[in-house]
């Protein structure tokens, strides 16, 4: 399945942009729209619960993004999420970097610098959009707000996260995603927009692989043949 969206985010993990906005096209609705009666508003609760469930119905999808840094920069390419816990992000080559997640571990390769850097995936906000549900519990959900044309939930964990959130935004009615944004514990935020994006496919496991030992092991080699 197919669908139109425009926009993501990811957000800064100490030094990388880690943030991601996702902003969807909407249809105008047809004329007698007005007439139809409207669906009674769902609880906070309720409004989890669907989203949830929907976030279960729709394990893996691809499609393009755009991203806005915190800076102003941006630039694009493409994505992957295959939950639990995975993710990647293709740059363009005007920004030689790709994000990995594993399912355990976040890896910023930079191959123009020829660095890597990892962390882990359940120190980070990530972790809340790659599960395989969201929980309605106070520690996570700092709030809900349902309108007509769009659902925003903002998470978090203190204990975890500190300060740092993200924010999923949602269509009311498909509770497809629409927009994410994770604001790091300095306020600096980033933005993805996502687009021509395509639900449940299937998705080589090698997309989300790396070694990270054997990463280790030659930078360090390679740090040894500089001294």
């Amino acid at each position: 399945m197919k669908i139109s969206t425009l926009p993501w985010n990811w957000r800064q993990i100490p030094g990388i942009a880690v943030a991601f906005l996702v902003v969807a096209t909407f249809l105008v609705a047809p004329a007698d729209a007005q007439a139809k009666p409207q669906k009674a508003a769902l609880t906070n609760e309720q409004t989890v619960e669907a989203l949830s469930q929907h976030f279960a119905a729709v394990p893996t999808m691809t499609g393009e993004f755009l991203q806005f840094g915190p800076n102003g920069s941006q630039t694009g390419g493409t994505f992957y999420i295959s939950r639990p816990g995975k993710i990647r992000f293709n740059y363009e080559q005007t920004a030689p970097v790709e994000v990995i997640s594993n399912g355990t571990t976040v890896a910023v390769h930079n191959k123009k610098l020829k660095t890597w850097d990892f962390y882990p995936l359940e120190k980070t906000p990530l972790k809340l959009l790659l599960s395989n549900r969201i929980e309605f519990d106070d520690h996570n959900i700092k709030s809900v707000v349902n309108e007509p044309d769009l659902t925003t939930i903002v998470m978090g964990d203190d204990k975890v996260f500190g300060d740092a959130l993200i924010t999923l935004m949602f269509d009311p009615e498909t509770f497809d995603l629409r927009q994410w944004t994770v604001k790091d514990s300095k306020g600096a935020e980033t933005s993805v927009m996502v687009f021509n994006v395509e639900k449940n496919v299937e998705l080589p496991d090698r997309l989300f692989k790396f070694d990270e030992l054997a990463i280790q092991r030659r930078l360090q080699q390679q740090r040894n043949s500089n001294r």
